[in-house]
């Protein structure tokens, strides 16, 4: 697919405004194509020559208004257009291709039935894919969409139906959207409806998922309606887009993408085994995250990829405070404490870090590389900090002047922050160059001096890093924990603003009686980089399970394992503190992160000699964790998954797999069984004649991408070879099947097997990058990075790869981020 560079953008917009697109996709042939007629009507200066994205895989005919084009115009991906009158309309007849990798018009068959399901992705410069057409966010045009299908299949897009003739389809027109955002599903869709407050609503999801998707479209219907009547307190423009449907799609590179009227979600939203309370509160989230995206980004669009923040930061952050306001997942904010925000704080100190709101963002590809935690999680925590200093009501009256004065149009950073300024009488200039316009993060650390059981002095000091030495305003909260009679409880929180300096000293402490533990940014309002003071530090072990608070306790387990991350602390003590901590935690979310995250530092962070010690801690904070919950419980279940993770005992996993001294209660369903086999692939328990038998009782999607994850995993240099083979020179694999052959390939427990292929990745991964594009490439390449081969060896070969100026923009982000986290584990050893 081409690039747009942001140059060609604005020149275009200046001589081009599209009006329509007539869409008609024959999607009744055998193969690999399907054909599309298209008809886009727009305007122009007479006169003037541009281009528009178009990928065909062969040409029927092409005539720009009534004249004939030559095939040869079209060229790199692009349609030149010459000659243009002030109103045009040009006609193209093509053969389009499906593609396999989640972009343009993606083809699935489900393995368990053989049925052919099709989703259409834009998204980000993929319009020319599918159709001819002016691909960049603020060329806004009306789809409407004719499909002629199978007559069994069900169409959808983001038109409401006008009529259906067997397997013929006619759409209503849409408002004025960008290109990116024009959806269509295909295929013999199970399908749910339902009506809230006069918005027809859809569930849309693969036959075989049917069973899955009536047992859990309740919940997902009742999250949405919670979340139509929230956003509709909250906004003085209702839902802009007629219905409002959602299809679980199989193989979607997203988690979920915000079409108007049409959201696509990856389909292991809708589980087929177990579903844990923290993944049905992640969907919850998900679901609000998207129906935010019909305001932020889908009735007003960002007018270039440099306020892609407009869209993601927003979504982000009302995802998560609608889902706590309206639903029953009122933790949420738990959630993104110590997920999210972290996701975010590492992405900021990575070599690509970059503002919330750079001032340019040269083309497509970069843009699509900010598609992270700086643009998500980053974002939404600056927002959340912006809404307190503003108010709610001060924040609700900008955004919605804000909708009315660009509906279904295009905005600036600009034109928000002055309709920000204007409802809350503040000037939000040096607030937006601070906190959007500069990158990296600030650490903020408490010092408290003691005179005897008073406190002379507390102070929040505040760093920077020195190739970013901003400082920045910050509203936080300071808690006061005591602990008595084996109870901790907050004697005050301390609200209060800091300016941009690097040290501020804390009112009303002085003189005060000292605390068992001071918590910095109790509450989770600031965005930065938590340290306690010594005393609250040596503290945490002892006083960390007595916390009633989630929201607290995730502050301070964030701050202890970003401590580690930094070096700041061994990974030895992390684990300790997992084995007496964890197994007293009671919120499933921070459970399941912990021991995550905590297994990822070990694995990276651990040498050879103490790894081994260092894991068994942490199956056995599992262990007890499994041995603590209510049988059946969300906790039960992801403590059991991080003991499987965790675990050397191979003849307990084949005793679960057997279902004897299974846990009463944890059931071993499909998905269990698949991550106990796998554990037992990468510990050579278990060969190719195991995975293949569980295939054979699991011939389905989840199946089949849990045996290719498996396969890859086996200690066998033959299995390897193979694993490594298909990800960097099989096109044909599928994106999630070539995501998950490159996840399973690393494993801490088969480093001499893999030492080889570390030179293979910098030597190989290039020529990957040629047969894959878009975010199916950056994934692939990221999944397959050695990030368990730890050493000095696989820094310099990295660094050799980094001076190649040739290097896919992507690659190079891939290779310079994970090299950093390499450069942190080599010195933290």
């Amino acid at each position: 697919m081409p690039t747009l560079t942001r140059a060609e953008a604005a020149t275009r917009a200046s001589l081009v405004d599209v009006e329509s697109y007539h869409v008609d996709l024959d999607l009744t042939g055998t193969g690999d194509t399907f054909r599309a007629r298209t008809v886009a009507r727009f305007r122009a200066r007479p006169g003037a020559s541009t281009f528009c994205e178009f990928e065909p895989a062969a040409i029927t005919s092409i005539t720009l208004n009534g004249q004939p084009v030559p095939h040869t115009a079209v060229t790199g991906g692009r349609l030149a257009l010459t000659g243009l009158a002030e109103v045009n309309e040009l006609v193209t007849d093509a053969t389009m291709a499906y593609s396999n990798n989640g972009e343009g018009l993606h083809r699935y068959t489900d393995p368990a039935d053989g049925s052919v399901y099709l989703y259409q992705h834009l998204f980000i410069n993929n319009g020319g894919r599918v159709l001819p057409c002016f691909d960049q966010p603020d060329l806004k045009a009306s789809f409407r969409v004719s499909v002629t299908a199978p007559a069994d299949w069900t169409v959808a897009t983001n038109g409401q139906l006008v009529s259906r003739d067997g397997g013929r389809w006619e759409f209503a027109a849409t408002e004025r959207i960008s290109t990116y955002l024009a959806s269509l599903i295909a295929g013999p869709w199970h399908v749910r409806t339902d009506e809230h407050d006069g918005i027809p609503l859809a569930l849309y999801i693969r036959a075989t998922l049917a069973e899955q998707l009536d047992a859990q479209a309740p919940e997902i219907f009742e999250i949405t309606k919670q979340c139509l009547d929230r956003f509709h307190e909250m906004f003085e423009i209702r839902y802009p887009f007629g219905h409002y449907q959602q299809a679980f799609a199989p193989e979607f590179n997203f988690g979920a993408m915000e079409y108007p009227g049409l959201i696509v979600l990856r389909d292991e939203f809708v589980p087929r085994s177990t579903i844990t309370e923290t993944e049905r509160e992640h969907r919850a989230g998900v679901i609000a995250h998207e129906m935010a995206h019909q305001w932020f980004g889908d009735l007003v669009t960002m007018a270039w990829w440099d306020d892609l923040w407009l869209n993601e930061s927003f979504a982000e952050y009302l995802g998560s405070r609608v889902a706590a306001e309206a639903t029953r997942f009122t933790g949420t904010w738990t959630t993104f404490a110590i997920h999210r925000k972290a996701w975010g704080l590492r992405a900021d100190q990575r070599p690509s870090t970059h503002p919330v709101a750079p001032s340019e963002v040269a083309d497509t590809d970069e843009a699509l590389m900010n598609f992270d935690g700086i643009s998500y999680a980053k974002g939404a925590s600056v927002l959340k900090q912006l809404v307190a200093w503003l108010g709610d009501d001060a924040f609700l009256a900008g955004v919605n002047a804000h909708f009315k004065t660009h509906a279904y149009g295009n905005a600036t950073l600009a034109d928000l922050l002055s309709a920000l300024s204007k409802a809350s009488g503040r000037d939000l200039s040096g607030w937006a160059e601070l906190w959007l316009r500069r990158a990296q993060v600030n650490t903020l650390q408490l010092e408290a001096r003691r005179d005897g059981d008073v406190y002379a002095e507390v102070a929040l000091v505040q760093t920077a890093p020195e190739d970013f030495p901003t400082l920045r305003p910050h509203r936080i909260g300071i808690g006061l924990y005591d602990h008595a009679g084996g109870a901790v409880t907050r004697r005050e929180l301390i609200e209060t603003e800091i300016e941009a300096t690097g040290r501020t000293v804390l009112p009303g402490l002085a003189g005060a009686r000292a605390a068992d533990l001071v918590l910095v940014n109790d509450g989770d309002l600031a965005y930065g980089k938590i340290r306690l003071d010594d005393d609250s530090s040596a503290a945490v072990p002892l006083l960390l399970p007595l916390l009633t608070d989630s929201l607290a306790r995730a502050v301070i387990w964030a701050s202890v394992l970003d401590a580690v991350v930094d070096g700041e602390r061994p990974v030895a003590e992390l684990v300790t503190l997992v084995l007496t901590a964890l197994p007293a935690e009671t919120e499933t979310v921070i459970v399941e992160d912990v021991l995550r995250a905590t297994r990822g530092l070990v694995d990276r962070y651990a040498t050879a000699e103490t790894r081994p010690a260092a894991l068994d801690l942490v199956a056995q904070a599992a262990d007890r964790l499994v041995a603590s919950s209510e049988p059946g419980s969300s906790r039960q279940l992801v403590a059991a998954r991080g003991l499987i993770g965790a675990t050397l005992d191979t003849a307990r996993l084949r005793a679960w797999l057997t279902g004897a001294a299974v846990p009463p209660g944890l059931v071993v369903d499909a998905d269990l069984r698949w991550l106990i086999l796998y554990r037992l692939t990468v510990l050579g328990a278990a060969g190719v004649d195991a995975i293949e038998a569980e295939l054979a009782g699991d011939r389905t999607a989840s199946g089949e991408q849990w045996a290719a994850r498996c396969r890859a995993s086996l200690p066998d240099p033959a299995a390897k070879e193979a694993a490594w083979a298909a990800v960097v020179g099989d096109a044909s694999l599928s994106n999630r099947l070539v995501e998950l052959t490159a996840g399973g390939f690393w494993q801490p427990e088969q480093r001499e097997l893999l030492e080889p292929y570390v030179s293979r990745y910098f030597a190989e991964m290039p020529g990957m990058m040629r047969i894959r594009s878009g975010m199916s490439a950056e994934k692939t390449a990221l999944a397959a990075y050695p990030t368990v081969m730890v050493s000095a060896r696989t820094r310099e070969l990295a660094a050799e790869l980094l001076a190649r100026p040739d290097l896919h923009p992507m690659l190079r982000r891939v290779v310079l981020d994970n090299d950093d986290d390499m450069r942190r584990a080599l010195a933290s050893s």
